[in-house]
């Protein structure tokens, strides 16, 4: 066997002791996930996993995503599946359990084990910067994040009211939130991906003009920094978070999870 041979076999046996992790929703245009693991395993020098963007246009996908990668290790997910894919988990953490929403899972030995890190991820950040006023919130969309969101605002005993484009139950619309309804809920966390890049003129629609120091505004968006929702407060002289340290928190959570 001469040298290339050799390399050959070597190069074949390294990609089959490969561990795969990567990231399933739609679409996947941009991703913080894929670009900080590998950063971190060139970083870290982890040579035996890669990270790789899994766009699945129907949850039903999965199945096949699966037996398509056998070394499949571990997978994030994301808009628009939190939701919708814990009927296809085998076994749910407690904290999926209660949100109802999962954003890691864990393959082993073909089973699927759902979690959430969003979670530890938010609480973290958002605790250094709430203060005693902060005791009533609103919150922005209605989707899988939007649930972990919730669990944590319970945890702080934070009242909160959702906000969705249409009112439903205890959910309001947009042009419900007026002038007492701001200067009431003086934290104001925007679980939706308006504003995110390359659409970076949106944000949500909630009448700024009565924003004020009392303010603190966190947008889960973390593209661009600050987003245009983050710049109105800034504007206004609002305390300000994105969610570029909750992602990296998330993701090293995650990491933590597929390596226990």
């Amino acid at each position: 066997m001469d040298c290339g041979e050799i390399l050959s076999a070597y190069s074949s046996i390294t990609k089959t002791n490969m561990k795969l992790f990567g990231l399933i929703g739609y679409p996947l245009s941009h991703s913080f996930s894929k670009k900080y693991f590998t950063d971190k395993f060139q970083q870290e020098g982890i040579d035996d996993s890669r990270y790789e963007l899994f766009p699945i246009e129907k949850i039903d996908d999965i199945s096949s995503l699966l037996d398509e990668n056998l070394d499949l290790t571990g997978l994030n997910v994301t808009i628009p599946y939190k939701e919708q894919v814990i009927p296809y988990l085998h076994e749910l953490s407690p904290a999926v359990q209660s949100i109802g929403a999962c954003n890691c899972i864990h393959v082993v030995n073909g089973r699927l084990v759902g979690y959430n890190t969003d979670v530890i991820g938010f609480q973290k950040t958002l605790e250094p910067q709430l203060r005693e006023h902060h005791t009533k919130a609103l919150v922005l969309g209605t989707g899988g994040a939007a649930k972990a969101v919730h669990h944590v605002l319970k945890l702080k005993g934070i009242e909160y009211i959702e906000v969705s484009r249409s009112a439903r139950g205890e959910v309001i619309s947009y042009d419900q939130i007026d002038e007492e309804l701001m200067c009431s809920h003086t934290l104001i966390i925007n679980t939706t991906p308006l504003g995110m890049y390359p659409h970076v003129d949106a944000a949500p629609n909630i009448p700024y003009a009565f924003l004020g120091r009392q303010h603190y505004l966190y947008d889960l968006v973390y593209n661009p920094n600050p987003t245009l929702f983050l710049k109105n407060g800034i504007d206004k002289g609002a305390t300000v978070e994105n969610g570029s340290e909750m992602l990296r928190i998330q993701a090293e959570e995650s990491w933590k999870i597929w390596n226990a």
